[in-house]
């Protein structure tokens, strides 16, 4: 079986100590490729690190992340643009708007989030969209942008079937993660709706553990507990799983078998 964790911020230092074992945990889950999203400059030598590393597992993202759009966000943004005339990436990502935690940039985030989405648009690339108490203010600008080559994934996806839907007509997949093994979430129920076809999987390492490792460090491995989640909510094998969704990561990513 092989599966491919399309959002993974194993570049973090939350890895330092044990990260040889991480990668022979994931090796031992079926963990073929993992994705790595970036944040901001501060992870950009990190991320590299690991793709010169372990050439072939890891494949870096540049973008910058809607929390990271501080005061400098001019100066940030510069860096990424700079990044993708240089050399090529799986996506733009991970990018799009975070009213959680603060809205004091709402403006500027919207404004960094169209501008990255124009440059994937002309370098033919996915795009990799964070949205957290945003869905509105994500579909505003996407449905403005959308176009025959404006396509990616709606990232730690964890709203309604309408949501779900309207992603999909507008030719995105949507990346489940541990929160589909929330008893809480409802999740599940959203799922059972969404033809598989339209899912890719994720961990978002180190956060969003899925059951029954809640609560402790995420990390690739534990992609497999999720699998097998969709697995029982679909009645398909796992195996069926870790297939179509690899199948449709390559497709959305256009990575070659």
């Amino acid at each position: 079986m092989e599966i491919i964790d399309t959002h993974s911020h194993l570049y973090l230092e939350d890895f330092a100590v044990d990260f040889h074992e991480v990668i022979s945990r994931l090796k031992d889950n079926h963990i073929k490729k993992v994705f790595l999203p970036n944040i901001d400059s501060s992870s950009i030598e990190a991320m590299f690190k690991l793709e010169a590393d372990y050439p072939g597992l890891f494949y870096p993202m540049m973008g910058l992340h809607p929390s990271s759009v501080q005061s400098n966000y001019e100066e940030e943004l510069k860096i990424v643009k700079e990044w993708i005339q240089k050399r090529k990436f799986i996506a733009i990502g991970e990018i799009g708007i975070d009213l959680y935690w603060d809205n004091t940039y709402f403006q500027q985030q919207v404004e960094v989030f169209r501008k990255q989405i124009k440059w994937a648009k002309d370098l033919n690339l996915p795009i990799v969209i964070h949205a957290r108490n945003s869905f509105d203010e994500i579909f505003n600008v996407v449905d403005e942008e959308a176009s025959e080559n404006l396509t990616g994934v709606f990232h730690s996806f964890s709203g309604t079937i309408r949501q779900a839907e309207h992603i999909i007509d507008l030719g995105f997949k949507i990346g489940i993660n541990g929160i589909v093994t929330f008893k809480n979430s409802k999740l599940d129920d959203v799922v059972k709706q969404i033809d598989i076809n339209h899912l890719v999987l994720e961990t978002d390492a180190p956060f969003l553990s899925p059951e029954p490792k809640r609560g402790k460090r995420n990390e690739s491995s534990h992609l497999l507990y999720i699998a097998e989640k969709i697995a029982q909510i679909k009645e398909l094998p796992v195996e069926e799983v870790g297939r179509i969704t690899t199948e449709n990561a390559k497709s959305i990513f256009n990575i070659n078998s």
